[in-house]
């Protein structure tokens, strides 16, 4: 039995943009379609919750508003070009589950063991990254500027600033940086670049100097991971755990936002506890190796239309 591409699409919510497979030009199209829709729509809720706050209406409901509305622009632009592609061009997934020799379970847990492993792995460039940053005083002011929209943006309740950080962001940015902006690469261009470039742009709409080089750095492991198992859902847990995290230390936490880890363990247990943590990142990504390559450009299915 054969499906047509828009019937197919109405079973599946990843098949809606399955046919757009942006290049270079159309990563920046995408970013700046996304910077639009924060300006613009991001900037109209904004505006209209600060209007309200006189009647007591909380302001930090314009954030949980405003940030999955400036990615509206850039999904209704690649659902279109998708639809119109759909008739005479190849397809390819945003979510496949090429998970090898491993079963689900296995492969979950092995995705969360590695997002905590990252984050551990990471922590010494991002403290390198924060002292220089902060030795700087350009950079220092435009840290702090960030800083202070990011205590705006997360200065609701635990319950608002989990739903923003560790479940729109997943789901939003993965749909971007990965779901989009790395499956075109890996059809277009070398892996390695592939997954370079798109932890480049991943750390570009982070803007934050002291949290770019650390979504560059988590950004090269989801990527690794996508082209993998070429699954979308194994990227956003990893961005789950890492976001959840993050939230969760900064509200049940007696550090400072300007505490190192470093000065909370000392420099000798910091050493062990960063060396276990590249230890067992390096473990985990060798068992994701184990997973077979259906081909070059990695595990992304293409779209298959036949149903039998």
């Amino acid at each position: 039995m054969k499906l047509s591409a828009r019937k197919v699409r109405n079973y599946n919510l990843f098949a809606n943009h399955a046919w757009y497979v942006p290049d270079v030009g159309g990563m920046f199209g995408l970013l700046g379609l996304f910077l639009a829709g924060g300006l613009v729509l991001g900037g109209m809720v904004v505006s209209l919750f600060k209007a309200l706050e006189p009647w007591g209406v909380p302001e930090f409901y314009s954030s949980l508003l405003a940030y999955p509305l400036s990615f509206i622009p850039a999904m209704i632009f690649a659902a279109n070009k998708s639809q119109r592609n759909c008739l005479f061009e190849t397809g390819y997934q945003l979510n496949s589950s090429h998970f090898g020799p491993f079963k689900t379970w296995e492969i979950i847990l092995l995705t969360v063991l590695l997002s905590f492993a990252a984050m551990i792995s990471v922590d010494f460039p991002n403290y390198l990254n924060y002292r220089f940053t902060e030795s700087i005083p350009v950079l220092k002011k435009i840290c702090d500027f960030f800083n202070n929209r990011l205590e705006q943006m997360t200065g609701g309740p635990l319950w608002s600033s989990f739903l923003l950080a560790a479940i729109f962001a997943p789901v939003f940015e993965e749909w971007l940086c990965r779901g989009m902006v790395l499956r075109g690469f890996l059809t277009k261009m070398k892996p390695a670049w592939a997954i370079v470039t798109s932890a480049l742009f991943f750390g570009l709409i982070h803007v934050h100097p002291q949290q770019a080089l650390n979504a560059f750095l988590i950004g090269l492991v989801m990527g690794y991971v996508y082209y993998k198992t070429g699954s979308l859902w194994l990227t956003m847990l990893i961005h789950f755990v890492n976001n959840a995290a993050s939230v969760l230390l900064s509200q049940f936490s007696s550090m400072g936002p300007d505490t190192q880890l470093i000065d909370v363990l000392g420099a000798q247990n910091y050493v062990l506890v960063y060396v276990a943590g590249v230890s067992v990142l390096t473990a985990c990504l060798l068992l994701f190796r184990r997973i077979p390559l259906l081909q070059k450009r990695g595990n992304v299915d293409r779209v298959e239309l036949d149903v039998k």
